[in-house]
């Protein structure tokens, strides 16, 4: 039989008003009477009509999550680490994904908005980085969290999680420099995504730093799939000046980078050395293992999560990171030169 919230309250030893504070987050409740509600709460598996409390109240108990991006890995990290928060603090998720392409993208948030009764929004690129798409949202009287790329937030139009793409960009190029590489392609992601231009600006800043000429030949316009990754590889290995590494703007360009190279007869890394960006599943599943930059997306998502909960509430910030730099994972796709 399923738990309510009376068999909660009759376990933990409380009263009904005070299960239904800490459902809701309220910050008054004493803390050792907070863990002792959620323990019993995690032992009978309570789960609370979180719809009929968004209709009865006068609080909202959801919030939606806006995508378009093809990578399923990512949406799939992002889901989670946004479902982590909303089960902690008692949230339903709402899972939007739409395109940014489409003509009726804003008459339809608009009428989700009106509709769903939502706390909030997480908006992630390409809608994370377009300010009049934020601003028209911001007007319906909704609370927003951006996830965007960069090393600072570019308005104070609404809280931001920070991904350093730029940095983590120049690190891993010049991992592949330190290993002798000057001829090193660049496969992009799609031109309209911050996360495009902030690697692309790094892996010139770290050739620049070197005295290594960018030469845009190496440089290949691309989506963020595997099926540009495979293009891109051909494209450069056929190219006149054939590079002797390749920096792939996420894990799915690089598998597909990969693929090419062995269909071509290119050994890696003896002949070739190839990174990718995430640290994706894409990343662990080739053979050789990719070279990459850990970005921590499921925290991330986390984060954000937690970050719009406490701005819809007006709580205080605890312990929230707002930017990540991602990490150099060395792996066996890349060697000496």
């Amino acid at each position: 039989m399923k738990a309510t919230i009376n068999d909660v309250a009759k376990q933990a030893g409380v009263s009904i008003k005070t299960v239904s504070r800490v459902m809701n987050n309220e910050p008054s409740v004493r803390q050792p009477t907070r863990e002792k509600v959620m323990a019993v709460v995690e032992a009978l598996n309570y789960q609370p009509n979180l719809a009929a409390r968004n209709l009865a109240g006068s609080k909202a108990y959801s919030i939606a999550f806006i995508y378009d991006n093809p990578n399923a890995y990512y949406v799939i990290d992002m889901q989670n680490g946004i479902l982590q928060a909303c089960k902690k603090l008692g949230f339903e998720l709402l899972i939007h994904p739409c395109s940014a392409k489409s003509d009726d993208l804003l008459e339809s948030i608009t009428n989700m908005i009106k509709h769903s009764r939502i706390a909030g929004l997480i908006l992630t690129p390409p809608f994370s980085e377009n300010p009049e798409f934020v601003q028209h949202l911001l007007a319906l009287d909704v609370d927003i969290v951006r996830i965007m790329s960069g090393n600072e937030k570019p308005d104070d139009l609404a809280p931001c999680i920070m991904i350093n793409d730029f940095e983590a960009s120049l690190c891993i190029t010049q991992h592949l420099i330190d290993l002798g590489h000057k001829d090193i392609g660049f496969i992009a992601g799609e031109a309209e995504h911050m996360s495009t231009v902030e690697r692309l600006k790094g892996y010139k800043q770290a050739l620049k730093n070197n005295d290594i000429p960018i030469d845009e030949q190496l440089i290949v316009q691309g989506t963020y799939s595997f099926e540009s990754g495979v293009n891109g590889a051909k494209h450069l290995l056929t190219s006149s000046r054939k590079p002797s590494a390749i920096f792939s703007c996420n894990d799915e360009i690089a598998a597909g980078a990969l693929f090419a190279s062995r269909l071509m007869g290119v050994a890696i890394p003896e002949e070739l050395s190839i990174t990718g960006f995430e640290n994706s599943p894409f990343s662990r599943q080739t053979w050789p293992r990719l070279t990459t930059a850990d970005q921590p997306t499921l925290q991330i998502a986390e984060n954000a999560a937690n970050l719009l909960i406490a701005t819809s509430r007006k709580q205080p910030l605890k312990n929230i990171t707002t930017q990540y730099t991602p990490q150099l994972i060395v792996r066996d796709s890349t060697s000496q030169q």
